[in-house]
């Protein structure tokens, strides 16, 4: 039998060492509300026409896929209008791979990555393994950005890729369309607007995508993981100018988004409207969570995503399991003191509350 090997005797690149892998809980609990999922599955109908794409798919299984997920490109582009075409959307296996094939394009070794504290966990690794310089600046104190504060960051760091993302993991904070539009006139860097949130703001159709026929620079970054509910089905996207689509082409592997991913994506896409009928129900439930946690007792941070940040707490960590000793699950993350709850179906919201408030009054 051969010796056990352990991590630390492997010659891992230096800065590996130490590290351990990204991931939130996964727990068994009555209420899950950690990792912004939306709440809501597909209907019987729309389950059923996936099963059958997928089955279609299985026909052709020994086949490679559409490396270039033509159809999913375009009927992305279709979705998001604004006059796209599949020349203008990059798919990838979830908006991790987007950020991925991103950085590889247009950071890595000697370049630099910026973005904007506290911010979206991932992003770190994202430089790391594309070998790419990360530098971050801190957000004003209520959580937004403004022109003058990317600006002056661009000119201290010059930076090959900016990442602004709105509305902002953790803090649900959103940036405006125009300051976005004065930072891309600004500079010659990439910069990357990350959208995963989107489709909750209070005004989704400010989106950064108006601004594509005007800067050739801007990649707008979204995902059918939250407000699609196709978390499983690992699809992000990305739209930009043609020639960053090219890029990114060149640096994704072979036949990196499977026939099923495909054809599940594109039923999704065909009941659009099926798809998202929650979302405006989401976004009450949101608005009403900024009123009620107050209520309580607690401080919110104001949000236009599925989420909520709220605090402060002392000994975060202590409030997080307290809570989960109720059967609720949030998430431990973002500025001190403070924890993210999802917004969930009414039931699971109302327990949140409840283990919320039994909590608040225990620590009194």
């Amino acid at each position: 039998m051969k010796p056990e090997v352990r991590l630390d005797q492997l010659p891992l690149r230096p800065e590996l060492v130490g590290e351990v892998p990204y991931g939130a809980p996964q727990l068994d609990v009555p209420v899950r509300l950690n990792v912004n999922e939306n709440p809501y599955p597909p209907s019987a109908g729309i389950v059923a026409e996936m099963a059958q794409a997928v089955a279609a798919a299985a026909g052709a299984i020994d086949r490679y896929p559409d490396r270039e997920a033509t159809v999913l490109r375009q009927a992305l582009a279709d979705y998001l209008g604004h006059g796209l075409t599949a020349a203008n959307v990059w798919v990838a296996n979830g908006s991790n791979e987007v950020m991925i094939h991103l950085l590889g394009a247009f950071a890595g070794p000697g370049r630099k990555v910026l973005t904007f504290t506290p911010t979206y966990s991932m992003y770190p690794e994202y430089a790391r393994n594309t070998h790419s310089e990360y530098v971050v600046v801190p957000r004003t104190e209520d959580y937004h950005l403004d022109a003058a504060t990317v600006l002056a960051a661009i000119a201290e760091h010059d930076p090959s890729v900016v990442i602004i993302t709105t509305p902002n993991n953790p803090t649900g904070t959103t940036t405006p369309r125009e300051v976005i539009a004065d930072v891309l006139a600004a500079t010659e860097a990439i910069v990357i607007v990350d959208e995963a949130y989107q489709e909750f703001a209070r005004h989704p159709e400010q989106t950064a995508i108006s601004l594509l026929g005007e800067f050739g620079n801007l990649v707008v970054s979204r995902t059918m993981s939250k407000a699609f509910a196709l978390a499983g089905g690992r699809v992000g996207y990305l739209a930009a100018n043609p020639a960053i689509v090219d890029a990114c082409r060149i640096v994704r592997l072979p036949y990196h988004l499977s026939a099923q991913t495909q054809a599940i994506a594109q039923v999704a896409l065909a009941h659009a409207d099926e798809m998202l009928a929650k979302v405006d129900e989401l976004r009450r439930t949101r608005d009403e969570m900024l009123v009620r946690l107050p209520q309580l007792g607690v401080e919110v941070i104001d949000s236009d995503a599925n989420f909520c940040l709220f605090g402060r707490f002392d000994d975060r960590h202590d409030m997080w399991q307290r809570l989960l000793d109720r059967g609720v699950l949030v998430r431990e993350t973002g500025p001190s003191g403070f924890l993210r709850v999802s917004v969930g179906t009414p039931q699971e919201t109302e327990a949140f509350y409840r283990a919320l408030a039994e909590v608040l009054e225990e620590i009194r």
